[in-house]
């Protein structure tokens, strides 16, 4: 064994090493993924009067992929169509996402896309984030933030993950994609054991090549979800292997007991 295989290289970014089992990513027993369809593995039909189907099969989500790839118990938090305003106001509490029983020790949020494309909310600032979320404005920073609060007071000590959304090359797209990243990035250099999985910025353009390959209709295919979840478990391997010694107390989250 060479214990230099494991560690960061000094010229490394996020998604160079794809380790096939997940790598350090499995150091996180239980998961939870906060998000809309592209955390729901939802495929998208085509009837025969022409109209679509949507349908949610979270067997093949991105988060199911990690669970089997890392041997984790992960919950899909997550609906197609889903808003951080949604989710706060109606969408957990219906289905005890709330709940103690299903605390875990890292959080992944993957929100955006229906807020600022579909609803086409404010995106907001971090200032719009507060202890007392319960005051936190109208934008979809106040919602997320909401979301993202109440998940930290429930389990202060958890790892909480950012993703980003990702670019196509598109101008509109582009540009909303990149406010939500930045958002994102504000937020983890405003909380502690806060991080970002920056996909705007490391990952690959979602252009026409992509979509042939990993999408069918408007959204992805089972490869696309796959290759998802390769990507997020790298970025979050990368993420341990940058600063080992903030992540040695993974076993404690959720307890009372401390390193």
């Amino acid at each position: 064994m060479k214990l230099y295989d494991y560690l960061l290289k000094p010229t490394e970014k996020p998604l160079d090493n794809i380790p096939e089992d997940g790598g350090f990513t499995a150091i996180f027993r239980t998961i939870a993924c906060v998000g809309d369809s592209l955390s729901s593995g939802e495929f998208e039909s085509l009837n025969p009067d022409g109209s679509h189907g949507y349908h949610d099969m979270f067997e093949y989500s991105w988060g199911q992929y990690l669970a089997r790839m890392l041997g984790s118990k992960v919950y899909n938090f997550s609906r197609g169509g889903m808003t951080a305003i949604e989710y706060m106001r109606s969408f957990a509490e219906a289905n005890d996402m709330w709940s103690k029983e299903k605390l875990a020790q890292a959080y992944i949020f993957a929100l955006g896309c229906n807020d600022l494309f579909g609803m086409k909310q404010n995106v907001g600032t971090v200032d719009d984030i507060h202890e007392d979320y319960e005051t936190d404005p109208d934008t979809f920073a106040g919602w997320f933030g909401r979301v993202f609060m109440r998940y930290r007071s429930m389990q202060p000590r958890a790892r909480f993950f950012l993703m980003t959304m990702v670019k196509n090359g598109s101008e509109d797209n582009d540009t909303v994609v990149e406010s939500q990243a930045q958002l994102m990035r504000d937020i983890a250099a405003k909380f502690d054991n806060t991080y970002v999985i920056d996909f705007a910025k490391y990952g690959p353009l979602y252009d026409k090549d992509f979509r042939d390959k990993f999408y069918m209709l408007g959204h992805m295919n089972p490869a696309g979800y796959l290759l998802t979840a390769k990507m997020t478990a790298a970025y979050i391997d990368y993420i341990v292997r940058s600063d080992f010694a903030s992540f040695r107390d993974v076993g404690f989250i959720g307890s009372e007991l401390h390193d």
